[in-house]
């Protein structure tokens, strides 16, 4: 019989065939295609060709649908906006250059502390400044028009640093379901402040080396955790361990991330994403008894690295500095998703013991062997332009088995970045709703929201390990905050850039033990943290469903779309 490729539930095809394909193009076709254009070889192509149609990885979304196709638009998720100074003009630029990225397919972050705090006296204007967050505001406009005449949703991430004047009309500034809703925002929390706080002093915020007020450090941390309980924003950086732990610490500074903030990039930083399926390494016996297969994503790793190592090459880019960024250092963030689903279908549940154990195992091969195949690459093609012998001595690089590092110190390496956690909302649900990044899975049945330009669809799924395998796995609701901080804390030690991850908490939870959370992230050294409590204000787009009642037929789904495409109106 012949192999079907691909994904298996109706909703997931028709959502691939949207998101990732050109108009008529099958599955199959579309992996040929992107197979085609990064292999190097005839021995590369079979080899990336089988590995992308068991969608054993999975490039970002922006990836799938530009590599190798006509449309115009950049392969690379990510990107981070120019510094964006104190003036007029400066600010007004980087609105047209963020236009032009998104434009392109490109979801993009920003640092707004340069900008002076409400009511600074504009000397050449004799006027005063308004502050950062009413710039913030004509982003957001631009960011929900370009948005309105491209085949996806803008995305932006907001940055301001705790120490800025106006931190605390920031903190304020999305407690609405109406303002800035084209943003994502977090604050850039400096190791200083969490110092104050936990020593519980006085803080100074301070703008161009002028103290503009001085706040008690725990009234204004009590401030944000009272926000981000309620609203789950804004989300915390902490944007000192960030540039601390930066690979590149000796020559770029970071202020901000992706819109998911997974990557911390520089000024015109750009980055590629992609995922290896962990339900794809799950191997049976002849007596049913489940193993991970880690042989199998030994030999699978080499050959995604250099695939997405050739996309540097062989795409487009919205600015001119984001492909100079992009050459000079070949950054590339790839990481895992459908963890929650392998693991518990190996009998463990989400945070136990065995869980972060297999987790470490799965997490130390793919950071060993990600390395391994970038020096292989560097001795064959050469290394990024920005590599000198500096980078050795990186926090990260320290921690590689003493064999890579020696091959660093010989060959350097093709890529300064290989690592991060992306949430993969979008492609998980594409390979039929295994459970996203590192994530537990949200509940066994679901009614998920799905955003098209026709307005919002619902679907009735379930999830991949219970559906597949009759696992029922542990909801995101059930684990303990201390389950989820363990699973972030494990992946940080493991990755160069940084993670995506939502801890879930209950309305009941104590509040010291809430705030505790976020203190806790720091000294453990993760690089930012973000909770939802299932009880604020804020709610998300899926809605659990009893899996005990019949599952809703696809076959009767009348879910339209837009396709971007073609323009017309097509239902499932």
């Amino acid at each position: 019989m012949e192999k079907v490729y691909g994904p298996k539930t109706k909703v997931a095809q028709d959502i691939h065939a949207l998101k990732y394909r050109t108009e008529g193009e099958s599955f199959y076709e579309a992996q040929v295609r992107f197979a085609q254009t990064l292999a190097d070889d005839t021995e590369h192509f079979h080899k990336l060709k089988e590995i992308l149609l068991n969608q054993s990885f999975m490039g970002g979304g922006r990836t799938q649908l530009a590599i190798g196709s006509p449309t115009m638009t950049t392969a690379f998720n990510c990107f981070v906006s120019e510094t964006i100074e104190d003036s007029f003009d400066s600010i007004m630029d980087r609105v047209k250059e963020a236009g032009q990225t998104m434009r392109k397919g490109g979801g993009i972050g920003y640092d707004f502390s340069p900008i002076r705090p409400r009511g600074t006296l504009i000397k050449s204007l004799g006027s005063n400044s308004s502050g950062p967050i009413s710039f913030m505001k004509i982003y957001d406009s631009t960011c929900k028009t370009v948005s309105s005449a491209g085949h996806r949703r803008g995305a932006q991430m907001g940055v301001l640093r705790v120490d800025h004047p106006d931190i605390e009309e920031f903190i304020l500034a999305k407690q609405n379901k109406t303002e800035l809703t084209a943003f994502n925002i977090s604050i850039g929390v400096t190791d200083e402040f969490m110092r104050a706080v936990k020593n519980k002093t006085s803080f100074d915020l301070v703008f161009e080396g002028t103290v503009h007020k001085t706040v008690d450090a725990c009234a204004l941390w009590e401030m944000i955790m009272r926000s981000t309980w309620d609203w789950a924003e804004p989300g915390v950086l902490f944007i000192d361990r960030i540039n601390d732990g930066n690979n590149l610490y000796y020559c770029e500074t970071i202020a901000a991330t992706n819109p998911c903030g997974e990557q911390p990039l520089p000024p015109h930083g750009a980055c590629l994403l992609g995922s290896w399926n962990l339900t794809k390494y799950i191997d049976f016996d002849d007596a049913g008894t489940r193993s991970f297969n880690f042989a199998q994503l030994l030999q699978d790793i080499p050959v995604v690295v250099r695939a997405m190592d050739n996309i540097h090459d062989n795409t487009i880019f919205p600015l001119e500095a984001q492909a100079l960024e992009s050459a000079n250092k070949r950054r590339m963030g790839l990481g895992v998703t459908g963890l929650a689903n392998a693991i518990e279908a190996l009998g463990f549940p989400y945070g136990s013991e065995k869980f972060l154990a297999t987790a470490e195992d799965i997490f130390k091969l793919i950071r060993n062997e990600t390395y391994r195949a970038s020096v292989a690459l560097a001795k064959e093609k050469g290394a990024f332009p920005l590599y000198t012998e500096e980078y050795l001595d990186a926090e990260f690089i320290q921690t590689l088995p003493e064999e890579i590092i020696e091959g660093i110190r010989s060959h350097g390496i093709r890529n300064s970045h290989l690592l991060s956690m992306a949430p993969t909302g979008t492609i998980s649900f594409t390979a039929d709703n295994i459970s996203g990044g590192i994530e537990p899975i949200f509940s066994l049945g679901l009614i998920r929201t799905i955003q098209t330009e026709d307005g919002p669809i619902k679907e009735d799924v379930r999830d991949y390990a219970f559906r597949t395998w009759d696992v029922r796995g542990k909801p995101a609701g059930e684990c303990t905050a201390k389950e989820h901080l363990s699973v972030l804390a494990l992946a940080t030690k493991y990755v160069d850039s940084s993670v995506s991850k939502t801890i879930n908490v209950n309305p009941d939870m104590e509040w010291e033990d809430f705030k505790a959370i976020y203190m806790t992230a720091w000294e453990l050294g993760c690089k930012g943290c973000t909770t939802f409590n299932i009880g604020g204000k804020r709610f998300g787009i899926m809605e659990e469903v009893d899996v005990d009642e019949p599952e809703v037929q696809e076959e009767e789904a009348q879910a339209c779309y837009i396709n971007q495409e073609t323009g017309q109106k097509e239902c499932s």
